[in-house]
């Protein structure tokens, strides 16, 4: 490969790591807020749960504002196509995010018992909807996204929002839904004590059991659905233009990849290894760190299976395949790529010894007792 299209693989793989680190970094804590309800029978048990992510939650953002700015400068055109096609979506996504920040900061200003249930709800919907928005919208990017270009390569998007809340996208989601409660209740496990613990043991493990299903479930159906080819190109090198290239559209076709690299199979069997280890710790109550790890694994590996399987297309268009976004043709300017990685190469370390040290400041259990002596500094 020319130096631009390894720069351009560079910045594929360095988009799975931020969306990899966004979902394994902040989906615990979203994990945790659909728990909160669920695992806290009393108002301290339910603040319990709620400070195991309270001092970290804010910072675990940073992978959402990383993501969103990688694909701003290293792929302008998929930003311009996701952010304004998924423009509904995106609202609503935010509008659930936006619930959160208030619903920590006010839960337990009032000791109402009415104030507080209302913002649990409100931390139980800005936990569950981003869950399963996230996975709604790789469930559309697998199958196609109705998006085209004309002769000036400008956009029209044909979509509406409840078109993208169809059957394997909602599949998806509940994949989403049902992985990111079982990470989060690998951490809430590893952060309490007691009977706290043991109930989000319990929930992690059927939403472990979930996970496995419905992403089996998934990986059939995408055996099924149309899939994209690419039959001829100008060249991995060349500058972007997303309409010089022909792309053809069949069932079955998203599987390919796994016969021409029968290597990146090891992907999808890291999420299944995954669950399955994590599920069996759940179940013996045994090492709650390591437990939250091979979760993490667990969502990774999920992740990493849309990406190689959709490989080399970024967005394909079912209205237009041709006009399908790829790794060769949708790229920032190799100077832009460059700059990008060293930035990158100076700051993600920084940002991974940080958030570490974070957490290993504030390790160990959170506790009732805890809660209820330091009841004014704390969520």
């Amino acid at each position: 490969m020319n130096e631009y299209e390894v720069f351009r693989v560079i910045w594929w793989a360095l988009l799975g790591v931020l969306l990899i680190g966004l979902a394994v970094m902040d989906g615990f804590d979203l994990g945790a807020a659909i728990l909160s309800p669920l695992i806290g029978k009393t108002d301290s048990e339910r603040r319990v749960v709620i400070n195991t992510v309270g001092p970290v939650w804010e910072g675990n953002q940073v992978w959402l504002i990383l993501g969103g700015g990688a694909i701003f400068a290293a792929w302008p055109m998929l930003y311009a196509v996701a952010f304004s096609g998924f423009y509904f979506a995106m609202l609503l996504l935010l509008l659930s995010l936006i619930l959160r920040p208030v619903g920590f900061k006010y839960r337990s200003k009032i000791t109402d018992t009415r104030w507080r249930h209302f913002w649990d709800g409100a931390l139980f919907v800005g936990g569950l909807v981003p869950a399963l928005v996230y996975g709604v919208a790789f469930g559309n990017v697998l199958q196609g996204v109705p998006f085209t270009f004309d002769d000036l390569l400008r956009m029209t998007y044909t979509g509406t929002l409840l078109g993208l809340f169809n059957p394997f996208a909602l599949l998806c989601g509940l994949v989403s839904v049902a992985m990111l409660i079982m990470h989060g209740a690998a951490y809430v496990a590893c952060k309490t004590e007691g009977v706290i613990r043991a109930r989000a043991q319990k929930a992690g493990f059927i939403a472990g059991i979930a996970t496995i299903v419905l992403f089996a479930l998934g990986g059939l159906w995408a055996t099924q659905i149309d899939g994209y080819a690419l039959q001829s190109f100008a060249g991995t090198g060349a500058p972007s233009n997303m309409m010089a290239k022909v792309v053809t559209r069949a069932p079955g076709a998203l599987m390919a990849n796994y016969g021409t690299a029968p290597w990146i199979a090891v992907v999808p069997a890291v999420a299944f290894l995954g669950a399955i280890v994590t599920i069996l710790l759940l179940r013996s109550a045994k090492r709650p760190g390591v437990t939250f790890i091979t979760s993490g694994f667990t969502v990774a590996g999920i992740i990493g299976t849309a990406g190689v399987s959709l490989f080399p297309f970024l967005l394909p268009s079912s209205l237009n395949p041709n006009a399908s976004l790829m790794v060769w043709d949708s790229s920032s300017g190799l100077l832009t790529l460059q700059i990008m990685l060293a930035a990158t190469i100076i700051f993600l370390p920084l940002i991974l010894v940080y958030t570490s040290w974070i957490y290993w400041v504030l390790r160990g259990p959170v506790t009732v007792a805890g809660i209820e002596r330091e009841s004014h500094s704390v969520y």
